[in-house]
């Protein structure tokens, strides 16, 4: 019995050791707390190629990184030593596209996840067998950063050259390698450097065929400076972007100007490289403070003309019963409470800003009223709704902290200068969900460049949607002729309490629509899903093509296909014979929509566009249809 136990557990062993067994054409994994490390190549054998394709492949675990070859703020790249190896030439390795990452201010360039670095392989006598040995030195961080060092083998016998099952792995990392950028249309239309010394920033400004997304720029300059992260501006409907990198204080060694660097653009899947001689120029900063200030213009009116769209409506009961809290109120406490409202909304809005600004650094999707896509957002604003009418119709009375609430004269009790300041924040938020005339110029002017125009653009929205407060707190009088409080205001808050209630009602089936099987958007004979990449094809056979962006959260989608998309003349006209329309639908998060959104400069949705053969790049329409702007556009994208 103990022999056929013995023979049983040897079998066990043995098959245990065939499952883990490396592949044909790669080495085993070496494992470490990071991750893992192994080699892989194309081909299964050595064949009769004078060069073989291979890699060194990383497979990281959740928050580890490794770098590029120019790592940025600290680290260093994985170094590879081929000692040991037969038959072989001198390796040539390529690095993919890198990201970009930035933790505690410092600026890294690198990988995460999974990534093979490429390498080809000569060898010096083909047909004849090959063993690859290589000990690759490597730094991985996460929340610390940890030498790693892994030694690696991989024989390829003498035969014929197969496939490996890596050979698409490998693929896949060979095709992000960047290039001249002619295969993904991008060039470099120029570069030049203004300032010197520390303040010295490169100029960059790159071409694309198609509209980019969310380009980044790499600079290296080796021996003479350091490059910090890019301000990005984009043009021509997405097709030109203006990359302005300045210099690490500290690091500069060597004028500028003349200069060799090499410059790697990166967006999505498509990168370029290109060696670039840039020439002194005059600094290009005057020419954007007029632009900052009239962009700052329409900001102001965009957040004023928010306050008039049907988002901010489930806020109405918040903004009639605190204005009518003040009839007959005190000159000084109406002005205090109106102006406590009016810094809630603008707070707000830099808080938004501050938190375009974290997730740019972050590399993540910027958007107005994304959150709305964050099925624990919504659950948290149902349930605070659900709380607000059930008060407004008298089932429970909130008791306010102290801190909130204080009395009048008569014993009233009021909100303090807290809870209205708590209160204009809460408005703010219940209307990110809607765009506005205006709105999203400005949203697509901020987010697509830095700091300063983000943290300008939405302090003016908010002061714009602070208009009606402030106006108040500068003539208190309007307030104070408003009817004092009495009996009939429980009638008007449990009115009140219906509007919160139905908004509950409203992002209870936005959440069903994120969390359950079926597909939000609605289908129809009008209406097939977005497909980016048919427009060109379609519009070459002479379709006219209209794509409209929306989402379950977005109310002036919703406003714009009850008013103008889905009844009338546009109707009719979207389901003619030469007219295809499509719908996009951004109630989840997608990259693919965000991307589109961000080639034509937008961040924030109803967005609607018409392409035709006479309009090849697309019409972007106001965020408000008409009817006549609407037919206006496919006419005019038809062409004669």
């Amino acid at each position: 019995m103990s022999n056929a136990l013995a023979r049983y557990l040897a079998v066990l062993l043995l098959l245990a050791g065939r499952a883990v067994a490396a592949e044909p054409g790669a080495s085993e994994w070496v494992d470490n707390d990071a991750g893992a490390v192994r080699l892989i190549a194309a081909v299964t054998a050595a064949g009769d190629a004078s060069s073989i394709p291979a890699g060194v492949q990383f497979r990281l675990g959740e928050g580890w990184k490794i770098y590029w070859r120019t790592p940025g703020d600290a680290g260093y790249p994985p170094k590879i030593d081929w000692s040991g190896s037969t038959n072989i030439g001198t390796p040539v390795l390529s690095w993919p596209a890198p990201k970009r990452f930035v933790l505690a201010g410092l600026q890294n360039h690198g990988y995460a996840g999974t990534v093979v670095l490429p390498v080809e392989i000569p060898l010096a006598h083909p047909g004849a067998a090959v063993r690859l040995a290589a000990t690759v030195d490597y730094l991985a961080c996460s929340q610390v950063c940890v030498p790693m060092q892994a030694r690696l083998a991989l024989d390829l016998p003498a035969g014929p050259a197969a496939p490996s099952a890596a050979v698409h792995e490998l693929g896949r990392f060979a095709a992000l390698v960047p290039g001249d950028g002619a295969r993904h249309g991008l060039a470099v239309a120029s570069a030049g450097v203004s300032g010197d010394g520390n303040d010295a920033v490169l100029h960059l400004e790159v071409t694309a065929s198609e509209p980019f997304a969310h380009p980044d720029a790499f600079v290296e300059a080796p021996d003479v400076a350091n490059f910090d992260q890019p301000r990005l501006s984009l043009e021509d409907g997405g097709r030109r972007a203006r990359f302005a990198i300045p210099v690490v204080p500290g690091t500069v060694a060597a004028p500028l100007p003349g200069q060799r660097m090499t410059v790697t653009v990166v967006d999505g899947m498509r990168a370029m490289e290109a060696s670039v001689v840039p020439a002194a120029i005059a600094a290009p900063a005057p020419a954007v403070l007029p632009s900052l200030l009239a962009i700052a213009a329409v900001a102001l009116l965009g957040g004023l003309i928010l306050n008039l769209m049907p988002c901010v409506l489930p806020v109405l009961s918040i903004k009639v019963l605190g204005a009518l809290s003040h009839g007959g109120a005190e000159r000084h406490h109406v002005r205090a409470a109106f102006l406590a409202s009016a810094a809630g909304i603008v707070a707000s809005f830099l808080a938004l800003g501050a938190a375009a600004i974290a997730a740019k650094a972050a590399g993540q999707a910027v958007g107005w009223g994304i959150q709305f896509q964050q099925p624990w957002f919504l659950a948290a604003m149902i349930g605070l709704l659900s709380l607000f009418a059930a008060n407004l119709w008298g089932l429970f009375e909130i008791r306010l902290p102290s801190w909130l609430l204080s009395r009048g004269p008569g014993g009233t009790p009021h909100h303090t200068v807290l809870g209205h300041f708590l209160s204009g924040a809460f408005a703010t938020l219940l209307a990110t969900p809607c765009s506005a005339p205006f709105l999203g110029t400005a949203i697509g002017f901020a987010l697509a460049g830095g700091p300063v125009e983000i943290v300008t653009i939405f302090a003016a929205l908010g002061i714009g949607m602070a208009g009606p407060y402030l106006a108040v707190a500068a003539w208190p009088d309007a307030a104070r002729r408003l009817p004092k409080p009495g009996r009939w205001m429980v009638r008007l808050r449990r009115a009140m309490g219906v509007a919160l209630a139905l908004t509950a009602l409203w992002l209870g089936s936005v959440l069903v629509a994120q969390t359950g099987t079926a597909a939000a958007p609605s289908a129809s004979a009008t209406w097939r899903p977005f497909d980016r990449a048919a427009i060109p094809g379609l519009v070459g056979a002479g379709k006219v093509v209209f794509v409209d962006v929306t989402a379950d959260w977005c109310i002036t989608c919703k406003v714009n296909k009850a008013a103008v998309l889905d009844h009338g003349a546009v109707a009719a006209a979207l389901n003619g014979p030469g007219v295809v329309a499509m719908r996009a639908d951004w109630t989840r998060p997608d990259d693919g929509i965000a991307a589109y959104l961000a080639g034509h400069g937008r961040y924030g949705i109803p967005f609607n566009a018409v392409y035709g053969p006479a309009a090849p790049n697309g019409i972007p329409l106001s965020e408000l249809l008409t009817e006549a702007d609407t037919l206006a556009a496919l006419v005019r994208a038809a062409g004669p």
